[in-house]
């Protein structure tokens, strides 16, 4: 899985990025690639990406990222407890169901 985490500027989310990592690592989860990017690399970027979850932070451009990758695209939004926790088990699962659609 590929999953692209998008954020403010790209630097805050790269402590859950390693969460992520390390979860996969432990989970026996393979060929996992996970990196944080800011909310205007995405235009140029998603289509390298599986999954594009984004975080709390930049919700409010959730309408423009869902107009920038399309109505079929597995986009989601990570909820802020979940953020803010580095809760890998419950994004992982957000990741998956959006995958599954």
């Amino acid at each position: 899985m590929k999953m692209l985490l998008i954020c403010a500027g790209g630097m805050s989310t790269s402590m859950l990025v390693k969460k992520l990592e390390k979860y996969a690592a432990t989970h026996g989860i393979e060929d996992f690639k996970c990196e944080a990017h800011g909310a205007m690399d995405l235009p140029e970027i998603y289509k390298n990406w599986d999954v594009v979850l984004y975080g709390p932070q930049v919700s409010n451009r959730a309408e423009f990222f869902r107009e920038t990758v399309g109505a079929d695209f597995p986009l989601g939004k990570i909820e802020p407890t979940d953020y803010a926790i580095g809760n890998a088990d419950k994004i992982f699962a957000l990741a998956n169901k959006l995958l599954s659609k």
